[in-house]
């Protein structure tokens, strides 16, 4: 029976940090200051820097001596010794800084690379089972670009949970009972040629090979309109409402949804993005679990009725704003709202999931506060996690809304990225065969869009510009396919040399080889930061990083003309792509050979 060899540790940090704990360790006993030495890992900042590749900062610890930090790391820095790992220390302020060994490291980390393959910076199963669920946009009508963020996030997030260790399962809310499905519902229940004039100019020069979430949802900001101005028509769809929640549904109904949710997802799917469930609204009411929350929200500690017979919850005490705290949870006649039976789907997830996260726009703040009030009004000790994202804009164009009509369509938005895409990949690759270019073009396009919109952090606005988006030498998809596709054809043109490549770390000394390195080493950590806090804007921001230190590397040192340093360097060359290929995945962007 062949001997079994265990897999390489997968963070090539590791080493390192343990004999840096062990010697802060001495170094603490030697000036008499006893610590908690997880909580000493827990204060080491692994961001690196010129200054080093791990802080400490020790304003904590300084604080419980009574000593100024400054002062303080200066003392534990002279009892600090060095060696093995651990190459070197300094002190600057509250700071101290370690470097580690670069060959140490740089041999590890090319042999974990290596070793690992597609799988490096992947953990085994390390947490219990976690939900996300992201878009859920109502099925009325085409994507627009700004609810195509939350998809992006949402999707980029469970992927990143996923290569941490955590199982994942995706899930997309159908909202098949609110007003606007029955908006839908109510004007396809009549033939076109019944329409109100308003509404029928709508469909009037309809393409007639549009797909069905463009054709089914065309008619809906004018239905919208009308239903302002047609007191009578509203009545009609808010009787519809009331039969949805009753089990009176209209014929097609869940047909006319399916098929605009079909359109919708396809649109999706060609930026990578699937779902594992579909989660239907109707169902919560039909299984009985919504009526079981009203029961409960009933008897709540802050629950009363009103004279219309309606029931309200006084959120007061929840912080919400004042004109909000009175949360209506069933209408007079016996109908839910959308909160409760949101509450319901929330039920439904925790007892799934040991995390639950909602991917969730800026104007759905209050409904998450809302929320967490009526769970805890049913003594629920849960709470899910939301990612609260801020709008994308266009400069010409401001937010955009989809009941109002004024939206960019995330299908126009990609027929015109490949376009642009087209003209790029053919000033560049000029003679290509057509099929190239097209392939080319729709990963560039695709991940383009993928990259401007995960780049920047949830808190903060996009403003969607083509130069950015699109642009072969910033802060954008192209850039990072680009740099894969030149390590690619540096591989490619090596076609005599071995892979594996045999290496000497001591040979990669050029400050560009080592920092290279030392970025390749953090893709481990950098994800388990990213799924642990949410912020997937981090996992773009080291792809970039790669890209750009691997850029450097390339223009600085020669690499298929190097004499005795050529087969280590082609190793770093093959744990670059290979390392910015496995981040690349995470966000979503395709890897590209050559472009």
């Amino acid at each position: 029976m062949a001997a079994e060899h265990a897999s390489p540790e997968p963070d090539p940090w590791v080493p390192f940090e343990r004999e840096l704990i062990a010697r802060l360790d001495d170094a603490f006993r030697s000036i008499g200051v006893g610590v908690d030495l997880e909580v000493v890992r827990g204060l080491l900042d692994w961001d690196g820097g010129p200054q080093g590749d791990a802080a400490l900062p020790v304003h904590r610890i300084a604080a419980g001596e009574r000593s100024p930090p400054a002062a303080f790391a200066g003392r534990l820095l002279a009892a600090f010794r060095a060696g093995g790992e651990v190459a070197s220390a300094s002190a600057q302020g509250a700071y101290l800084n370690f470097v580690a060994d670069p060959e140490r490291l740089g041999g590890r980390t090319l042999a974990t690379v290596a070793a690992l393959g597609d799988r490096y910076g992947h953990r085994p199963r390390t947490a219990g089972p976690a939900c996300v669920e992201h878009t859920s946009a109502n099925p009325t009508g085409p994507f627009h670009i700004g609810r195509v963020r939350n998809a992006i996030i949402g999707d980029t997030l469970a992927r990143t949970l996923r290569a941490a260790g955590t199982p994942v399962t995706t899930q997309y809310y159908v909202d098949d009972m609110g007003r606007q499905a029955a908006m839908i519902s109510w004007i396809w229940g009549r033939e076109p040629a019944a329409w109100p004039a308003e509404i029928r100019a709508a469909i009037a020069d309809a393409p007639s090979d549009e797909k069905p979430d463009a054709r089914l949802g065309r008619p809906y900001p004018a239905v919208s309109a009308y239903l302002k101005g047609h007191p009578e028509a509203a009545a009609e769809v808010a009787g519809i409402v009331q039969d949805l929640e009753t089990g009176t549904i209209p014929p097609q109904h869940h047909a006319l949804a399916e098929s605009i949710l079909g359109g919708m997802l396809s649109s999706l799917a060609r930026l990578g993005i699937a779902f594992d469930e579909l989660v239907w609204e109707s169902e919560f009411v039909r299984n009985g679990a919504v009526g079981a929350v009203l029961e409960r929200l009933r008897h709540a500690p802050h629950a009363r009725a009103e004279e219309n017979g309606a029931w309200a919850i006084d959120a007061g005490t929840y912080g919400l704003p004042k004109e909000k705290q009175s949360v209506v949870v069933q209408r007079g006649n016996g109908t839910s709202l959308y909160v409760t039976r949101d509450v319901a789907y929330h039920l439904a997830k925790f007892a799934r999931f040991d995390r639950v996260i909602d991917v969730l726009g800026q104007d759905h703040q209050l409904h998450a506060r809302t929320l967490e009030a009526l769970l805890a009004e049913i003594d629920e000790a849960r709470r899910p996690e939301f990612v609260i994202y801020q709008d994308i804009t266009v400069p010409e164009g401001g937010r955009m809304s989809t009941r109002g009509g004024s939206a960019v369509w995330l299908d126009q938005l990609l027929a015109e990225a490949v376009e642009r895409a087209r003209k790029e990949v053919l000033a560049r690759r000029e003679g290509l065969d057509e099929p190239s270019v097209e392939r080319i073009a729709e990963a560039v396009a695709t991940g383009a869009v993928r990259y401007h919109i995960v780049r920047v952090a949830p808190e903060k606005p996009v403003v969607f510009r083509w130069e950015d988006a699109l642009s072969f030498e910033g802060r954008s998809g192209p850039f990072c396919q680009y740099a894969y596709a030149r390590a690619s054809s540096v591989l490619r043109k090596a076609e005599e040399a071995t892979a594996p490549y045999p290496y000497d770390p001591v040979e990669l000394r050029h400050p560009d080889e080592r920092a290279l390195l030392r970025l390749i080493a953090r893709l481990p950590r950098t994800i388990d930061a990213a799924a642990r806090r949410a912020h997937v804007h981090a996992v773009a921001g080291y792809a970039h990083e790669v890209a750009d230190q691997f850029h450097r590397f390339y223009h600085s040192v020669p690499v298929l003309r190097a004499e005795a340093e050529r087969s280590s360097r082609l190793a770093l060359v093959a744990a670059v792509r290979q390392t910015l290929g496995n981040a690349l995945d995470l966000l979503g962007v395709p890897r590209l050979d050559s472009m």
